[in-house]
């Protein structure tokens, strides 16, 4: 996650992502105010003014925004998500960015937004003062954190007072929101694929490219689902997700471990079974050595942080460093990036570690 713009050193990237809980990195299945993507035959046209409760705050659409910015929270999927419905020309500003995907035509579509000349403050995004100067329409954040004033950020309400909206991705609410509900909070441990396609619905809406991202969704589900049936009835093996360059996240020194939510709906479409099943996010940060050494690993998933790790040296280096895992010994691997976060790309996660849980199939 370091951003071409930013250029924020590693180390500070890597924190600010541990403090953030993998905020970037996976999200909750949408809020009650945000409805479930289901199948119809067309989508309609927004009818504005257009209002709705959005982690508690009510907001208002009298027009599609023109002006927005993309507050960075350690994530992609929200400027990913723009992207993949046309709408790069109402970005105002961007302070999301890899430099490394799943889908390498992203990189470039991303590299080339506006950032509006923007710099981060030392909790790794944009401070309140520049947001309020930039003067957008909208500033969109992937988690309710990123609208607090004690890292220094314009508050939900300030923006408000200036006439410019905000807007979190409704599976983050409870996140960096300590009176969170009880409801955003489940919201946000019950994190699946189906959360990415709610927040594509949901700029669908807002935008009024509703048919735009009907037909989206569609495409994409239909990726993840047609993994399924391939695999369906397969025995479900054990899948690691590690991020090597990660390591500083984990208390250890050990590669950040990728467990619950989303992490595990992708590896259940996938075929597998994530080797930690049962376990929080709070795994990534905990994980000690032994219980990586002896955990059942039939396929691992290395996962690319940064654009100058290698995936094939990464796999080589824990390959050798446990040596007992059925897939040291098989040497059965793969490598994704952002598809197993948050975000639209998931399809291309799921069908790469597809292809290794069960090949030919």
């Amino acid at each position: 996650m370091r951003p071409c713009r930013f250029r924020r050193p590693l180390a500070a990237a890597l924190s600010a992502l541990a403090a953030l809980t993998t905020t970037g990195c996976g999200a909750a299945a949408g809020s009650s105010s945000e409805p479930t993507v289901t199948a119809a035959a067309s989508a309609g046209r927004t009818t504005y003014p257009l209002t709705f409760d959005n982690c508690g705050m009510k907001v208002t659409f009298q027009r599609p925004p023109q002006h927005v910015l993309i507050l960075n929270g350690t994530s992609v999927g929200e400027v990913e998500s723009f992207i993949l419905l046309g709408l790069e020309k109402s970005i105002l500003a961007n302070a999301q960015s890899y430099g490394v995907s799943d889908d390498p035509s992203m990189i470039a579509k991303i590299k080339v937004l506006p950032t509006g000349g923007l710099t981060m403050n030392k909790n790794f995004d944009v401070p309140a003062e520049q947001v309020l100067k930039l003067k957008p329409d909208l500033v969109v954040s992937t988690w309710s954190g990123g609208f607090d004033a004690k890292r220094g950020f314009a508050t939900r309400e300030q923006l408000a007072a200036a006439g410019i909206i905000s807007l979190v991705n409704p599976v983050n609410c409870a996140l960096g929101k300590p009176e969170a509900t009880p409801e955003e909070k489940r919201a946000y441990q019950n994190q699946s694929i189906n959360s990415s396609l709610e927040f594509i619905s949901l700029l669908g809406r807002v935008f009024d490219v509703q048919q735009r991202a009907f037909d989206l969704i569609g495409k994409l589900r239909a990726r993840v689902e047609a993994v399924r049936g391939r695999v369906a009835g397969r025995p479900a093996k054990k899948v690691l997700i590690a991020y090597p360059g990660m390591a500083m996240m984990n208390a250890n020194g050990l590669p950040a471990v990728m467990t619950g939510g989303i992490y595990d709906d992708v590896i259940k479409a996938a075929g597998g079974v994530n080797a930690f099943a049962g376990q929080t996010s709070d795994m990534t940060r905990t994980l000690n050595r032994e219980q990586l050494a002896t955990a059942q690993v039939d396929v691992l998933v290395v996962g690319l942080f940064t654009p100058d790790e290698k995936g094939d040296e990464e796999a080589a280096k824990l390959f050798a460093a446990y040596p007992h895992w059925a897939a040291s010994k098989t040497k059965t691997y793969t490598v994704v990036s952002d598809g197993v976060y948050l975000g639209p790309l998931n399809a291309w996660a799921v069908e790469k570690i597809s292809k290794v849980v069960h090949p030919g199939d």
